[in-house]
């Protein structure tokens, strides 16, 4: 029976980007979609698909500390520049879980940058959706008897 200790707790989630503990982030999100396209093949009514490609997406959401993700964006602003891209380590350390998770999301490029969003009184947050371009399980939770 499964004892309910080793059910994992995002409390214990942990980003990091680029070797930098990112400890204002909150919550991550990170997917990766399997895209296909329809296929009507003869002898049957059955719809076939086939993969045609992947793309990966999520979100990092947190407390605004500093100005960094302007700052990290701003190339946008320039015709000429490169895009800038990062990696991330996204961790789930939950001391009662079978063991660790770690990945590791590869070519991250952000989606939107957050100028300003503010209310008095309040804390600001920040919410960053972003692509990926690859993805990596550096260490997998294996549960135990």
């Amino acid at each position: 029976m499964l004892a309910s200790e080793r059910i994992v707790n995002g409390s214990y989630g942990e980003l990091w980007e680029n070797g930098e503990w990112q400890d204002n982030i909150n919550a991550v999100t990170a997917e990766v979609t399997i895209n296909k396209s329809a296929l009507n093949l003869s002898g049957g009514r059955w719809q076939k698909h086939k993969i045609t490609s992947i793309t990966g997406s999520g979100t990092i959401s947190g407390f605004k500390v500093s100005s960094n993700m302007i700052k990290q964006s701003q190339w946008v602003m320039d015709d000429q520049a490169a895009p800038v891209s990062t990696e991330f380590l996204v961790y789930l350390k939950d001391p009662e879980a079978y063991g660790h998770e770690c990945i590791k999301l590869k070519g991250i490029k952000f989606d939107r940058v957050q100028l300003a969003n503010w209310t008095a009184g309040q804390e600001v947050a920040e919410e960053t959706p972003f692509t990926f371009e690859g993805y990596e399980l550096v260490n997998e939770i294996v549960k135990g008897d």
